[in-house]
């Protein structure tokens, strides 16, 4: 059994995987401790889990029978957190986006090269079996060339009472909305396509003054020419589209990918995933059901999580993999604040 130690309970995503090791003990996880800055919140978290609360993170780190962490606390903490728990020599599964600044991110990557440590991001994007299958379409050829690619990805946030006083959107822990949860399509992006050239990104607060950038939109472009638009709208209530691929030989659509698009019922039957190839007489249904809501995809995170841990998968996302994600994510703000298209390795995403 693999004894975990949770830090933080500010993601609430940890309580959906969490629970999944908790319902299922032959995943091989246990959450054992866990500790969070605020001490009600912490001992709320823990008896999800019928774990103890850690008096301190330090109480985790220093336990020899805890194998691992999983790093949930608020944006601004993920550095320090990750480097302290590399040097304790715990496994660290770290949630997203990576950290705050970009020289955080290298101390991560850095503690966790220089610690050998087992690190993966939890990117629940990268194991989402439609995703997978997109990918796939791409790698082996089946639409050929990739031209153009698309990815919205919302949230109903501006409904939500009280979203305005959440850490979510603090600039001190978070930064905003789109630097939290816009980095999960960014990452997608990175993981399908590799790393783009150049960004050119808008930013507007159309809602709530006190919710910035809740609608975006950023328009990557590589060195083939291939353009990618990210589309991030955190005021929408319901939506179906989320994925749209299109290469030389044919073209890629996915529904009900987010939270909008999981939201609403569907008509019995409705594809989730498909593809034409040119010369076919037809789509061609990837037949991998979508999912009920989008919570499920949250929880399916769980048995990836545990195969880590035991050294059966590669890491879902590396340390590096994580900062090249941070660094396009940054280079959105660059462009936005001041207007113009820039490169992914411009200098000034240091800055932001």
């Amino acid at each position: 059994m693999i004894n975990v130690g949770i830090i933080g309970f500010a993601h609430g995503h940890v309580n959906s995987f969490g629970g999944e090791w908790a319902k299922n003990p032959e995943m091989g996880v246990k959450i054992t401790k866990g500790w969070d800055a605020d001490p009600a919140r912490a001992e709320a978290g823990v008896k999800n889990f019928g774990a103890k609360a850690a008096a301190s993170a330090e109480e985790i780190f220093s336990d020899d029978s805890i194998n691992a962490v999983v790093i949930t606390c608020e944006t601004k903490y993920h550095a320090e957190m990750a480097v302290r728990a590399a040097k304790a020599g715990k496994a660290i599964i770290l949630y997203k986006p990576i950290s705050l600044t970009l020289r955080e991110a290298d101390e991560i990557v850095a503690a966790v090269e220089k610690y050998g440590v087992p690190f993966t991001m939890g990117y629940q994007m990268r194991v989402d079996p439609q995703n997978i299958r997109m990918k796939k379409l791409i790698t082996d050829g089946t639409i050929g060339k990739v031209y153009a690619y698309r990815r919205r990805h919302s949230l109903s946030t501006h409904t939500w009472p009280g979203f305005e006083n959440t850490w979510h959107v603090a600039p001190e822990l978070n930064r905003d909305i789109f630097a939290d949860d816009a980095s999960h399509p960014i990452d997608m992006l990175q993981w399908m396509l590799g790393v783009p050239e150049t960004v050119s990104a808008e930013f507007s607060s159309m809602h709530n003054p006190k919710v910035p950038n809740d609608n975006c939109v950023a328009l990557f472009k590589y060195a083939n020419g291939l353009i990618a638009e990210i589309s991030c709208y955190f005021t929408c209530c319901a939506s179906e589209p989320t994925t749209e691929i299109y290469g030389e030989k044919g073209s890629v659509v996915q529904y009900y990918g987010d939270a909008p698009g999981t939201r609403l019922p569907r008509a019995e039957g409705q594809v989730g995933l498909k593809w034409y190839v040119e010369g076919e007489d037809d789509w061609t249904d990837s037949e991998i059901p979508s999912p009920k809501g989008h919570g499920e995809r949250i929880a399916a995170q769980a048995s990836h999580f545990s195969e880590f841990l035991r050294g059966e998968r590669p890491p879902i996302c590396t340390a590096r993999e994580g900062r090249d994600s941070l660094r396009m994510l940054l280079a959105c703000y660059v462009s936005a604040a001041n207007g113009e298209r820039v490169r992914i390795d411009d200098p000034r995403v240091y800055d932001v």
